[in-house]
């Protein structure tokens, strides 16, 4: 049963004020590690609209957000490195890498248009080879197997580095920083895929996922539609390669591969496929999951650091990811969202919760 409207918007303010304070308890290590999630659950919202709300399969995402992470690099460094910059304003660098990640989405958008299910996926699986073979030959651009170093947001006067701002007697580094830049991105980003979804535009995405013939019938402009939802998709993804090379303070190309779009893709349907809060929770689940047996790896069975014999603990979450894809496929196809909302799980991904 759903809990009364009051009680919900008391524990709305409650978590609200909970994540607002967060920063002055902990530690680099949890701060990091929900920075990692935030930036997940905005990528994993833009892939949610595309695939769970679409039915669009994406393979590609990772290379959308490696546009977004290499486009903010470019467009911020001064080229001091050696490597090429323009030195513009890093809040415009980063408007402008979203703006380009939605630019490489638009020129792919007229395949995306016209190629469903799986051989939209095989058409954007070739996205990360081609990703990956521009990330490490282009050497001035991108640093080549090294990467290269991300310059620090600057806001409203305010530096996201790691010089101490004391706030409350809390010193305030880059993660505490962040961490009320990446909330207020996380809620525009989520506020606004719900907009779409509550709105027609999600109402022609859905119709589009159950019957594209029947939709077209009702004068739905279908290759239209799936042309704009995947050039949002890819501006949600840049956004989030934005955030994430804030919080790493360095790109390399092995990140952006097939692994990172799978992930995704396990976020997405782990917790509730159409969904703009099942994409958050799968995000939270699949980011802090690997990062948690990293580190308490000496307290659990089976699981210990790489190369002393036992299960490294990106394997162990690897394995944990594919059986909790089974358990929700089978017993939970709402997705963890159903179990967090407290109601009867339903078959239909495309209703908004």
């Amino acid at each position: 049963m759903r809990l009364p409207t009051r009680a919900r918007t008391y524990v709305w303010a409650a978590g609200a004020l909970l994540l607002l304070v967060l920063p002055f308890y902990l530690d680099r290590f949890w701060l990091q590690a929900g920075l990692f999630a935030m930036a997940a659950a905005i990528g994993a919202i833009g892939l949610n609209l595309l695939t769970g709300s679409t039915g669009q399969l994406s393979m590609g995402h990772a290379f959308f957000l490696a546009v977004g992470a290499y486009g903010y690099c470019v467009f911020a460094a001064d080229g001091g490195d050696g490597l090429t910059g323009l030195g513009l304003p890093t809040w415009l660098a980063a408007v402008l890498a979203v703006l380009v990640a939605g630019l490489a989405g638009g020129l792919f958008s007229p395949i995306a248009g016209r190629l469903r299910g799986a051989y939209l996926g095989i058409a954007t699986l070739a996205l990360i080879f081609i990703g990956q073979h521009v990330l490490f030959n282009a050497k001035d651009l991108t640093g080549g197997f090294n990467g290269r170093d991300v310059p620090p947001l600057s806001l409203f006067g305010l530096t996201f580095d790691d010089s101490e701002l004391l706030v409350a007697n809390v010193p305030f580094g880059s993660a505490e920083k962040l961490w009320y830049a990446a909330l207020v991105l996380l809620l525009g980003g989520a506020l606004f895929a719900r907009g779409v979804l509550r709105g027609r535009p999600g109402r022609a995405m859905n119709a589009i996922r159950d019957h594209r013939i029947a939709a077209g019938v009702m004068g739905v402009p279908v290759a239209r539609y799936r042309a704009a939802v995947f050039v949002l998709s890819s501006m949600y993804a840049g956004l989030a390669g934005v955030l994430l090379a804030l919080v790493f303070q360095r790109t390399v190309p092995d990140y952006f591969g097939i692994t990172l779009s799978l992930e995704y893709l396990a976020m997405i349907v782990i917790g509730g496929l159409g969904s703009v809060s099942g994409a958050v929770i799968g995000a939270v689940f699949v980011s802090v999951l690997p990062q948690l047996l990293t580190r308490y790896s000496d307290a659990l069975p089976l699981v210990s650091a790489p190369g002393t014999g036992g299960i490294a603990p990106g394997e162990a979450s690897r394995y944990l990811y594919g059986a909790a894809i089974v358990v929700v496929v089978l017993f939970l196809p709402g997705g963890l969202v159903r179990v967090a909302a407290g109601r009867r799980f339903r078959t239909d991904p495309g209703e908004e919760r």
